[in-house]
């Protein structure tokens, strides 16, 4: 990074280009995603599990889920928002992933003890609780992750930032959805418990990505630097600083003006998120009931145990898939363009959950997860990079808060009337969801092609 005397003069004012930044930063400032995806992992594989051991039926899955985007919705656009007015010394970004990641290890410890708390309220209660603090704290840590690439790179290694990121994201992701399973077949904990209880392997890695968020998050907090107030206006001298006169309401405003871009790839995230949410809140009791052909309600079965774990193997793979291909994209993007490579990378996605409803071999299913792998890839990755390049960067961390909103709002779509569908239409059968998931991803890949992307004209510090 430039030295402030370096860019704080009258003659680079108009043109100076962030310079670029080493292979070895661009990992560094996402390493906290490693450990933050470990937990989101834990989350998405075992929560519905943890949530139906506590009492819960399938229909209202999607309404203890709803904790998620409701609080997803109200702290993404607010952290957006502080974080762009927040210079400390420790940076712009950096304190609040930090906070967010110690309430983020609370919570993963006390959702799978949620029974502790029996004598104040129903433990499945306690754990819809947990899971809305552990989202909470997901969404204070993660938000401000997006803005610190677009915040440090420069246009040019946007793709290659946001990629890195996808990968460690998937890394993380790996590990998690892998460790229970791991826990209980090379380790010995117990895969089982009481009715009830949580087995000790869903326990003990619980714990683990409690410990491993906050070392990689304190990783990341002291090997990154991000720039001062004067290095941000040197970069940016086309943007004046705006009066706020309205504080914190201008969100409402900021949301009102969104760039046409930002509008258009809303509708593609709708869609996508929307296949994804439903496979997160499903995918277990369709992959018990549909291919392992269990009774709805077990939950103590040994087999039910092996079911639960081959959902947390499947969404492995499909999470080193995503890190696999997520090093490629860049190179797609480059031969084709950056919608294309998503619209194909969604296309993949929705082929690989209708393929679900066709399967009945557990094994089978590995397939499926190679297309839902390069969606997951895609999504985590593409949406970022075109967004970055058509928003302001003074209000880079607020627009990716509200862009947000289009992650929210499908899942809150199935949480209200998920479990209606479930069990008025679906009649219970959990894969139906599933295959509704891989067509709302097919519609996802056909609202690409409607985006305009926006590219910035900017000069590299080798032109000057």
């Amino acid at each position: 990074m430039l030295k402030e005397a370096e860019v704080n003069t009258p003659e680079r004012k108009a043109k100076v280009e962030k310079p670029r930044v080493s292979a070895v930063s661009i990992w560094n400032m996402s390493m906290g995603f490693l450990g933050i995806q470990f937990g989101f992992a834990l989350q998405t594989g075992n929560a519905s599990r943890i949530l139906q051991t506590f009492g819960a039926d399938v229909e209202q899955l999607p309404l203890f889920w709803l904790a998620a985007p409701i609080t997803g919705m109200l702290i993404q656009p607010l952290i957006g928002y502080y974080s762009d007015r927040t210079w400390t010394r420790m940076g712009r970004r950096r304190p609040f992933f930090l906070f967010g990641a110690f309430l983020a290890a609370l919570s993963l410890i006390l959702m799978p003890n949620s029974s502790l708390f029996a004598a104040l309220l129903p433990p499945v209660l306690i754990g819809a609780g947990m899971l809305m603090l552990m989202d909470a704290s997901f969404n204070i840590a993660m938000e401000p992750f997006r803005a610190l690439i677009a915040d440090n790179l420069p246009e040019s290694q946007l793709s290659k930032g946001f990629s890195v990121q996808t990968f460690l994201i998937s890394a993380g992701a790996i590990l998690g959805s892998l460790f229970p399973y791991l826990l209980a077949n090379y380790f010995g904990v117990a895969k089982t418990a009481a009715q009830g209880a949580i087995p000790d392997n869903v326990l003990f890695s619980f714990y683990a990505g409690a410990f491993l968020m906050l070392v990689t998050l304190i990783w990341t907090v002291v090997t990154t630097r991000e720039y001062t107030p004067q290095e941000h206006a040197a970069f940016h001298p086309e943007e004046k600083e705006e009066q706020e006169r309205k504080g914190i309401l201008s969100i409402f405003t900021d949301f009102g003006k969104m760039p046409r871009t930002m509008a258009q790839l809303g509708i593609v995230q709708f869609f996508s998120w929307f296949g994804l949410f439903a496979m997160w809140i499903f995918m277990t009791p369709a992959v018990v009931e549909h291919v392992y052909k269990l009774a709805p309600g077990d939950t103590v079965s040994e087999k039910y145990a092996d079911a639960g774990n081959w959902v947390g193997i499947l969404f492995s793979i499909y999470n080193a898939v995503a890190a696999v291909y997520a090093l490629c994209l860049p190179a797609i993007a480059r031969w084709t363009s950056k919608k294309t490579a998503h619209a194909i990378s969604l296309i993949a996605g929705g082929a690989g959950l209708l393929s679900i409803y066709l399967i009945d071999d557990p094994h089978t299913l590995i397939y499926s997860m190679i297309g839902i792998g390069m969606a997951w890839g895609s999504i985590l990755a593409m949406p970022y990079a075109i967004l970055s390049a058509a928003i302001p960067a003074r209000k880079m961390g607020v627009y990716m808060g509200i862009f947000n909103f289009f992650i929210t709002l499908p899942q809150m779509v199935i949480g209200f009337f998920g479990g209606l569908l479930i069990k008025n239409v679906f009649h219970n059968e959990a894969i139906y969801a599933l295959v509704m998931a891989g067509i709302f991803m097919l519609l996802g890949a056909l609202s690409v092609m409607f985006i305009r992307e926006k590219r910035k004209v900017i000069i590299s510090l080798d032109e000057q």
